[in-house]
Formats: C-alpha cells, structure tokens, sequence
C-alpha cells in the first residue's frame, strides 16, 4: 500500500516537474523489461526524494541540474533545464548553478553542461538564450 501512495504521488510531482509530454512519452514505451525499473524511479525519485517538503521544487531543480551536469548525464540534463520553467527557476539561476559545476566538477563538465543547457533553453522557448 505505501507503494503504491508513493508511486501516485511521484506521479504527480513527475507531471508537475517535467510536464505531461515526457512523462506520457516514458509512460507510453514502458515494456515489461522496464517497467519495474520505471516504477522505482517514479517511486523512489518522485514520490520520495522530490515529494519531500525540506526543498521546494526551485531548489531541487537547480541541484538536479547542477549534480546532473557534473556527472556529464547530458540528456538528462536538458531534460531539467526544459522542467526548470516548471519550477520557477530562471535562466540566470541556471548559469549560477553552472557556474558551480565549473569550480567543483570541473571546466570542461561545465562547458558541455553550458552548451546542453542553452541548446534545451533555445529548444524549450523557441529563441535564442537571453543575451
């Protein structure tokens, strides 16, 4: 039973973080060979990690982005710059939290995380990263 309050509520900060489409589009190429490992995210990182009330949505953004960033997962990453919009943080709070990645994981890590983001920023707004 808990699971499952777990996996509704992850469910629902999933939708409200990265928004219906990416989640409809994980949920819709769900097979039988992932599908336990979706729940355990839906469960775990959703419904668990994210739904907790100790960090608001803004703030988990940008350490998702920041920690995402250092550890080079790209695709990820742009994926939470685009859900940033959801969670009100803004364009210059993610070049801040960059701006981080650069002197604790590295100037290259950042320089690739820079260009992720402003190519998931450009994508998400349909024009260019504020100048």
């Amino acid at each position: 039973m808990e699971s499952d309050n777990r996996h509704v509520a992850g469910m629902r900060v999933r939708r409200q973080v990265l928004g219906d489409e990416p989640v409809d589009r994980a949920e819709a190429s769900k097979t039988d060979f992932d599908q336990a490992f979706q729940r355990y995210i839906t469960e775990s990182a959703w419904g668990t990690v994210w739904s907790r009330p100790q960090l608001d949505p803004r703030t988990r953004s940008l350490v998702t982005i920041a920690l995402l960033a250092a550890l080079g997962h790209y695709e990820e990453l742009e994926m939470h710059v685009k859900a940033a919009r959801n969670t009100g943080a803004d364009q210059s709070e993610i070049a801040e939290a960059l701006l981080h990645v650069a002197v604790y994981a590295g100037v290259p890590a950042a320089n690739r995380a820079f260009a992720a983001a402003k190519r998931a920023l450009e994508s998400s707004s349909g024009q260019e990263v504020t100048k």
